[in-house]
């Protein structure tokens, strides 16, 4: 073995990302100096994307477990029981340096990526969302990044044959140097045919599927965990090059592979690529593990064990198979033209050996590859708490239905057609709820009445203000929008997005959104089955907004209940919740008096569960014909989104006697609803019964806005205000 000296293993160690003392470990870890490959391993298993140094003592605090929850975190998805004899199998993980950089390639293979984790476990992918964060459009190069980020989505995913049927939009300056692309899947399987990634069976073969390995992302879960700088662009090689057209092959070997009883053991190459798959497989199965690098497929010559260890080159997979099976798998793969190739065994040493020219090029012991892999428990600062702010006190500028219009034209509240129109929402026929007709996307289940329900959300203004509060709100929208549609909310993936955890401010941000997630989770009955930390995301000291993004799954039993939120003429139009006008951190407050300031609003988790409960109940009564959760833009906005999806007007009632006015219209309070039923009187009159506060507060009908004082504003203006923002701003941006 061709070990480096000692200098120059200390300088490229440091290149690598691995602190001082982190080096030391590895030193005494193997009892010597390093080899390339060797050092490459360490670097990228112990980087932040791979190891959670600094956040698992944190993740530990959120609940995981339920009676529905088949695998929770650990695995390469979570899968829950969702009847039938069926598994739901979902993740969220984050692509959002790669987006960056190089924001097709970045934003496609995040795509391609989780749909390897979900399809990996056994599952047929059936549903892909988002959750998106761009910085001003005016900032340099974000035009280009929206572009292009939008078009790799809708370019993997249409190509492979997987709908997007959901996901979220917000605009920032926080997020100029630094977007976030979270990409979501949902698949379904058999509940007792669900495959894990833990090595086992000495001697059994280790196989690589897929395509060729190449050089692109060579160290690119090095580079996602480390800050930007202004040199950014120079880190495009380490930007992994996608193809759905293979992955879509891949899904229909592995899945015709899974129907047999060969495999062992799979994982896909994701982050670190081979080094990880084969690591965390042998690790998990308390085995070792051998390879032999000049039987790994290659697309470039003269490739090193170092490159073709470190790759992430798209759409392979790593499999232990039952021995003597080989012939037979390799059949499978070349009749759906993908490589196939045997590149090592499983032994009993405890150690992972690559092999390459003869030479031994890495034999590293793996227990302490995760064992002694670093644990931060990082200084902590808590963010300081804003006052509340009192609606009655600030000037109202506009007045109700001007603000109205402007907050709809306005970038986080417009309509996202350009962005929809670029995804196929429909493709394999199963979408019940598609993009901007229901609070949550439903897909019904093929051959059964039972449909899925997903979303993605998260208020990141709310998190940068108060990180428990806002880590319980993004908890408990994401519950509430399932239950808007009618579904029983079940669990949920999480993305971590937040800036340099080695600035104690930014570590408070983390645990306290962490904390304020674990009680929403608890109180809701909603677990945490998988997810993904992203740090570092800051370019140039500056961070994002802590935005931990919560992807929600829920069930429906039948199909045909599921609620959309489009109003129809001649319906009771009733608020569920009570409304105190809260304006700290609101929409109103940001884009009409241009203010970003303010306690966020509170979230009280009981009243979420009572609120939500009873709506869920009287959709699945069959008594609501539309239904909307109040989230960004409070009651006003929410109002008018449910009649410009039916195109039919709405007579609203006055606000309450001594509410101010742009706090009732405007204020975001959490655990509420707005409702359209046939009979007003029967549903509060159940909610009475309940104890739930409702009030009916229009009738819908005509093709205006109509408020009690007899201003109005016709919804065909409101929609043309709405659909108008994002194509006149990206018309005409060329990638």
């Amino acid at each position: 073995m061709q070990l480096l000296p000692a200098e120059r293993a200390a300088q490229l160690s440091a290149e690598f990302g691995l602190k001082q003392d982190e080096y030391a470990r590895v030193l005494s870890i193997l009892g010597r100096s390093p080899s390339l490959t060797e050092l490459g391993i360490f670097s990228v298993m112990w980087s932040e994307h791979c190891s959670y140094k600094s956040s698992r003592h944190w993740l530990k605090m959120l609940p995981t477990k339920a009676p529905w929850v088949i695998h929770g975190p650990g695995e390469n998805a979570g899968v829950i029981d969702i009847g039938d004899g069926l598994a739901a199998i979902f993740k969220m993980e984050s692509h959002n340096h790669p987006s960056f950089i190089e924001p097709y390639q970045g934003a496609a293979t995040g795509v391609g990526g989780i749909l390897r984790d979900v399809f990996t476990m056994g599952a047929r992918p059936i549903a892909n969302l988002n959750a998106l964060r761009f910085g001003s459009p005016d900032a340099p190069r974000m035009k280009r990044v929206i572009d292009g980020v939008v078009r790799g989505i809708g370019g993997y995913g249409n190509c492979v044959g997987v709908p997007t049927v959901g996901g979220e939009v917000n605009f920032h300056p926080a997020y100029n140097g630094n977007p976030l692309v979270n990409a979501m899947t949902v698949g379904i399987a058999p509940r007792d045919r669900i495959f894990l990634s833990a090595a086992a069976g000495l001697g059994n073969p280790v196989v690589y599927v897929g395509s060729k390995t190449g050089r692109d992302g060579i160290h690119g879960a090095t580079m996602a965990s480390t800050e930007f700088s202004a040199d950014s662009e120079e880190k495009r090689p380490t930007v992994q090059i996608g193809d759905p057209f293979t992955e879509k092959l891949l899904i229909e070997a592995c899945l015709e592979l899974m129907a047999t009883d060969m495999i062992v053991a799979i994982q896909d190459m994701g982050a670190a690529g081979l080094t990880s798959s084969s690591v965390e497989m042998a690790g998990k199965g308390g085995v070792g593990i051998e390879l032999v690098m000049d039987n790994v497929p290659q697309r470039e010559e003269g490739m090193t064990a170092y490159e073709m260890m470190l790759s992430e080159s798209q759409e392979r997979m790593l499999m232990i198979l039952k021995p003597g099976r080989e012939a037979e798998a390799e059949a499978i793969f070349q009749k759906w033209e993908l490589d196939f190739a045997v590149i090592g065994h499983l032994t009993d040493t405890g150690r992972i050996v690559i092999r390459h020219k003869g030479e031994i090029e890495a034999d590293i012991p793996l227990a302490p590859l995760e064992s002694e892999a670093p644990l931060y428990q990082r200084p902590t600062v808590e963010t300081p708490k804003q006052p509340v702010l009192d609606a009655a006190t600030i000037a109202d500028p506009l007045g109700a239905l001007p603000a109205l219009e402007k907050l709809l034209g306005s970038l986080d509240l417009c309509s996202r057609r350009w962005i929809w129109d670029q995804y196929d929402s429909t493709v394999g026929g199963q979408t019940v709820k598609r993009p901007g007709g229901a609070d949550a996307a439903v897909v019904k289940l093929e051959g059964l009445d039972r449909a899925l329900a997903m979303t993605t959300d998260c208020t990141p203004r709310y998190c940068q203000a108060d990180p428990e509060a806002g880590g319980a709100q993004a908890v408990a929208e994401a519950w509430r929008n399932l239950t808007a549609v009618g579904a029983l909310p079940l669990a949920i993936t999480d993305n971590m997005n937040f800036g340099n955890p080695e600035k104690p401010e930014i570590m408070g941000q983390f645990a306290a959104a962490v904390r304020g997630m674990a009680a929403a989770c608890l109180a809701l009955d909603f677990p945490v089955v998988s997810g993904n930390v992203s740090l570092y995301n800051e370019t140039q000291g500056r961070g994002i907004l802590p935005t931990p993004a919560i992807g929600g799954v829920g069930v429906l039993e039948d199909a045909r209940q599921a609620v959309g939120l489009a109003l129809r003429p001649e319906l009771d139009v009733v608020l569920v919740g009570e409304t105190l006008g809260w304006i700290g951190q609101s929409l109103w407050l940001r884009e009409i008096t241009g203010r970003e300031e303010g306690a966020p609003p509170p979230v009280d988790l009981a009243a979420e569960r009572r609120n939500g409960d009873f709506v869920r109940n009287q959709i699945l009564s069959g008594s609501v014909v539309a239904c909307h959760d109040l989230a960004d833009g409070g009651l006003l906005v929410a109002a008018a989104e449910m009649a410009m999806g039916g195109s039919t007007g709405l007579k609203l009632a006055a606000p309450p006697a001594g509410a101010a006015a742009a706090g009732w219209w405007f204020g975001e309070d959490q655990a509420r609803y707005l409702l359209a039923v046939q009979d007003g009187a029967a549903l509060l009159a159940a909610a009475r019964a309940a104890g739930v506060p409702a009030m009916k507060i229009g009738r819908s009908g005509g093709g205006d806005l109509v408020l009690a004082d007899g201003s109005s504003i016709s919804i065909a203006r409101l929609v043309a205000a709405h659909e108008a923002t994002l194509p006149a701003l990206m018309n005409g941006e060329a990638a």
